[in-house]
């Protein structure tokens, strides 16, 4: 009896063994295929950063504009650690099919934000016939006007200055590679009303002629080309005899941004359902067309965070917010509703709010008692 009983402890102990024996083995097979696993994805992972390093190499750096550069002292500027501010210029710079270069003021001025504190991306519209102060000069004109006191950093200082806002780098695309891009990703879907159909189908504002056919009232798919002449428009009597109307009964100046920040939208929303090697193919297509303050680093640090984001949806702003502007008498430029027509002090809280304390929930309105 002693002797069954030592066996069965014996038989017992080898199972515990033996059992012992599996789950090391087990655990060393585990930590070998892991540790495969991290080899093999930490060379992906750089193999993909060095190809995207190739291709940011094309990017145009203009250190001397960046915006760090600028001097700030005396003005008050709001920013968060959480929150990335950058501006985005579109520079009326393109090579018309004469040969002849033409270069004017921005017509596209935006502060796109990166809101990591509340998961969140947002889109600011700065109307260009805004009357501000330009300290660089010691003169009033229009925004886009500043872009004549140093380029970037003119326009910069006078956002700072009049709106109290910092700016963590810029961003300035031309005419052809915001085409380019367009191109690059199969066009855009837009909603056209019958006054754009006609502006565009009367002028040269798709620069291809055989694009400008074809156009119809309703929603549809633009190329580069067409998205780029449907961005630029801005009024329609002097074609038309009346007033260019956006999908949502915007006209003039503010239809024009409406439309800018409505194709960037979908722009976005379009690539962050794209492959890796299609965020490739475009960036080789466009990035020897795109000026910068921005390194490499930088730039892939963005992109990871937008798209640990988790989210295609672009909140939408115009400064200055309606309501809160008028027009001068002379209708030359757009002025503060404030006791001084250049005092955008409201217009500066409005988008501190928007960009700082808005959570990307619901529709944003602007409450100046909060």
């Amino acid at each position: 009896m002693k002797e069954k009983r030592s066996d069965d402890r014996k038989n017992s102990f080898n199972k515990r063994s033996k059992a012992k024996r599996r789950k090391r083995t087990i655990k060393r097979v585990l930590l070998s295929v892991c540790i495969i696993i991290s080899v093999v994805a930490g060379f992906f992972v750089a193999k993909a950063q060095y190809t995207f390093n190739q291709s940011l190499n094309h990017v145009t750096r203009n250190y001397d504009s960046a915006l760090s550069k600028v001097d700030l002292s005396g003005i008050k500027v709001n920013s968060d650690n959480d929150i990335v501010n950058l501006l985005f210029i579109g520079n009326d710079h393109r090579k018309e099919w004469n040969g002849f270069v033409e270069e004017g003021l921005p017509d596209v001025m935006m502060i796109g934000t990166l809101d990591k504190k509340h998961k969140s991306l947002k889109l600011t519209s700065l109307l260009r016939d805004m009357k501000v102060y330009s300290s660089s000069t010691g003169k009033y004109r229009k925004l886009n006007e500043c872009f004549n006191d140093g380029g970037i950093k003119g326009v910069y200082k006078a956002i700072a200055e009049n709106f109290n806002i910092k700016l963590d780098g810029y961003v300035m695309v031309g005419f052809d590679a915001f085409t380019q891009a367009i191109n690059a990703i199969g066009g855009v879907e837009v909603e056209l009303t019958q006054t754009e159909v006609d502006y565009l189908s009367q002028t040269n504002f798709i620069r291809k002629k055989k694009y400008r056919k074809g156009l119809k009232v309703g929603r549809q798919k633009l190329n580069g080309y067409q998205a780029l002449g449907y961005c630029r428009i801005r009024k329609g009597r002097d074609v038309i005899g009346k007033s260019v109307v956006t999908a949502n009964g915007l006209t003039d100046d503010y239809g024009r941004t409406w439309r800018q920040r409505t194709v960037i939208s979908a722009v976005f929303a379009k690539m962050k359902k794209q492959p890796l090697s299609k965020w490739l193919d475009v960036g080789n297509k466009v990035l020897s067309n795109i000026e910068t303050d921005l390194g490499n680093s930088e730039i892939i640090s963005l992109m990871k965070d937008t798209v640990f984001l988790g989210t295609a949806d672009v909140k939408q702003l115009q400064i200055p917010m309606e309501g809160y502007f008028t027009t001068s008498s002379d209708g030359a430029y757009l002025i503060s509703t404030n006791a001084s027509e250049t005092d955008w002090s409201t217009n500066a809280d409005i988008l501190k709010k928007f960009i700082f304390k808005y959570n990307g929930n619901g529709e944003f309105k602007y409450d100046d008692k909060k």
